[in-house]
């Protein structure tokens, strides 16, 4: 398979604002008097891997539940392909749009066929049931993650890897065009997080519009085309990864100072903070370690007895006397 990861889709300045699949015309989030995001004029390109990042507690999850038509605005609109989303019928929305929550639960027990087959509830209907369509679309959706040999397991015993792409499959099985991913890769080591990442961008390669919320920059730079930073509630800049991930940026939203290289693998931004020094080790292993004065490669010099010659007795003399004392002892 192709490593998507080590290819560089944003060269560019990134997709037209006129292609928004979903979008947020002066939108005001907030939770009872809490105001959490305010007046947010924001696009989502359709057909597009886009990256919500920005730091901790800044709106991002709130957007993206926001877009998902899970919260609505107190003021601003939603749109999806440009109506309003809160005039939106729920099961409508739910064929168009599929959204992974944070730390998504199941009920103990369920099997993997059947919370994915949970993905075909937006097409059923009072004169329509389970269908051959429904079988096949759920059997397609756990082949195009991976996940068929796992059908007959209970979703809480797998790994938190497959539980994600598990989640995907269900969104999938969905038949949706747009896929939103609250931090996919939160809790996963750094292998299953570039695999999910790699299906993120297969996903997005086959024609969907995928939009991830993503704390690591450097992945989320490398993965996607769009970018949309956010910083203290609000959508502080948009575009491509190459374009407008900058030092001064950096150092406005994260309060970090930092270098921006090109990856040496993608060659999309890296960044790389500047006050972070190398760690020298604790207890360095001593294969490696530079050699002390005094020392060789095998260990330390040997150094001579410390056992005083005698007064008035070279080392020459006091050798040859030793011989001696050894031949009188035979």
């Amino acid at each position: 398979m192709t490593d998507l990861l080590s290819t560089d889709l944003n060269a560019g300045a990134g997709p037209a604002a006129s292609e928004a699949r979903l979008a947020a015309r002066g939108a005001t989030i907030a939770y009872e008097s809490h105001v959490v995001s305010r007046d947010l004029d924001v696009d989502v390109p359709a057909g597009v891997f886009t990256a919500i990042v920005g730091p901790n507690a800044c709106g991002k999850s709130t957007l993206l539940r926001a877009l998902a038509r899970l919260h609505r605005p107190t003021k601003g609109v939603v749109l999806l392909n440009g109506a309003d989303i809160a005039r939106l019928g729920t099961k409508e929305v739910a064929r168009r749009v599929g959204l992974l929550p944070q730390s998504a639960t199941v009920p103990g027990g369920m099997l993997v066929r059947d919370l994915v087959a949970r993905g075909r509830f937006p097409h059923q209907g009072l004169f329509r049931q389970w269908s051959r369509q429904d079988r096949q679309a759920v059997e397609e959706a756990m082949e195009m993650v991976g996940v068929t040999d796992l059908a007959a397991r209970p979703v809480d015993e797998l790994s938190g890897g497959q539980r994600q792409r598990v989640w995907i499959a269900l969104a999938l099985a969905q038949g949706t065009e747009t896929i939103l991913l609250d931090e996919p890769t939160t809790f996963l080591d750094l292998a299953h997080q570039v695999d999910i990442l790699q299906l993120c961008r297969r996903l997005n390669a086959d024609g969907r519009t995928v939009v991830a919320v993503l704390h690591d920059l450097n992945q989320a730079a490398r993965c996607a085309e769009h970018m949309i930073v956010m910083h203290d509630g609000r959508v502080r800049t948009t575009g491509s990864p190459r374009r407008i991930l900058t030092e001064d940026l950096i150092k406005e939203v994260f309060g970090l100072a930092a270098v921006i290289a090109p990856d040496p693998v993608a060659g999309t931004p890296m960044v790389v903070p500047r006050h972070l020094g190398a760690v020298t080790p604790a207890d360095p292993d001593p294969a490696t370690a530079p050699a002390a004065p005094g020392d060789f490669a095998g260990g330390p010099v040997p150094q001579p007895s410390a056992e005083p010659a005698s007064a008035g007795t070279s080392p020459t003399a006091r050798s040859q006397q030793d011989g001696q004392e050894r031949n009188t002892d035979r």
